[in-house]
C-alpha cells in the first residue's frame, strides 16, 4: 500500500528530530518522515529558512513520486507537521504564514513529539489521507485512556456477530513498538474492527498501552464481514513471536 502522506518533525535540537523520525521510520517504512532541528548557529532553536527548505523538499518529491513511491498529486495527499514545544510550533506557523498555497497540502497537528509522529507514521502506512493522519497524531494526546479499562474488557463476553480467540504471548520482550507496529498496520489492512483486550488493534500507541508482556494472554475480537480472518490473522502474529522466539 503507498503512502499519500509524508512527515516533518519540527524540534529545537537537531539530534532529538532525526532521533524521532528515525524512530517513527522504522515503525512505518514506507512513509517519507523527515526531521529538522536546531537554530541557524547550530545550537538549540529552530530555523524559519531550514523548516522552510526541508518542507519544500518533502513537497517536490511527493510531487515528483520520488524513492519513497509517494504518488504524484495523490488526493488526499500532504505533509503533516509536528513540532516539539512552543517556538517550534511557531515557526512552524509562521511558515504556513508566509505562503497561502501550502493550507491544502500542510497542515500542523498539535500533538506529543514522539507518540504523535509513531501514531501519525503508522497510520500513513496503511494509505490514509491527510485528515485521518492528521487525527491520529492529535489522538496520541489521549494515548493511555484507552488501556485504563482494558482489563474490565478483556473479561467481558464478546458482542453479538463478533469473533474472538486467546492468545498467549510468546516473544520475550512482549507487544512493543515494533510488534505493535506490525499489528496495527496488518489490521489497517483488514477490513474490520479488530481489539485486543478491548483496545483499538489499528492503534499501535494503544497496543503499546497495554503493557503486554511474554506470558500474557490477550483476547482479540474482530466485528465485520472480514472478523474471523482478522482474528486469526492477528492471533497468528502473535503466537508466532513476531521472530523473536
Amino acid at each position: 500500500m503507498t503512502a499519500r502522506v509524508a512527515l516533518l518533525l519540527v524540534s529545537h535540537s537537531a539530534d532529538l528530530a532525526r532521533g524521532a523520525a528515525e524512530l517513527a521510520g522504522q515503525m512505518a517504512p514506507d512513509v517519507l518522515v523527515r526531521g529538522v532541528g536546531g537554530g541557524p548557529d547550530g545550537g538549540l532553536g529552530t530555523s524559519l529558512d531550514a523548516v522552510q527548505k526541508e518542507l519544500g523538499d518533502i513537497l517536490e518529491r511527493l510531487g515528483e513520486g520520488g524513492p519513497a513511491d509517494l504518488p504524484a498529486d495523490a488526493e488526499g495527499g500532504g505533509v503533516v507537521v509536528l513540532g516539539d514545544l512552543g517556538s517550534s510550533v511557531l515557526t512552524v506557523e509562521a511558515v504556513l504564514e508566509l505562503d497561502d498555497s501550502l493550507a491544502e497540502r500542510v497542515v500542523l497537528a498539535r500533538a506529543p513529539f514522539v507518540e504523535g509522529a509513531v501514531a501519525a507514521a503508522v497510520t500513513a502506512h496503511g494509505g490514509a489521507d491527510l485528515a485521518a493522519v492528521l487525527e491520529s497524531a492529535n489522538a496520541s494526546v489521549a494515548m493511555y485512556q484507552p488501556a485504563e479499562g482494558a482489563t474490565a474488557a478483556a473479561g467481558a463476553p464478546a458482542e453479538d456477530g463478533a469473533t474472538s480467540r486467546t492468545v498467549t504471548v510468546r516473544n520475550p520482550l512482549g507487544l512493543h513498538a515494533r510488534p505493535a507496529a506490525l499489528v496495527s498496520r496488518k489490521v489497517a489492512e483488514l477490513g474490520a474492527a479488530v481489539t485486543i483486550d478491548g483496545v483499538d488493534a489499528s492503534s499501535v500507541l494503544q497496543l503499546m498501552a497495554l503493557g503486554a508482556t511474554q506470558g500474557r494472554e490477550l483476547r482479540v475480537e474482530a466485528t465485520g464481514e472480514r472478523a474471523a480472518e482478522a482474528v486469526e490473522t492477528v492471533v497468528e502474529m502473535i503466537d508466532g513471536g513476531f521472530g523473536e522466539v
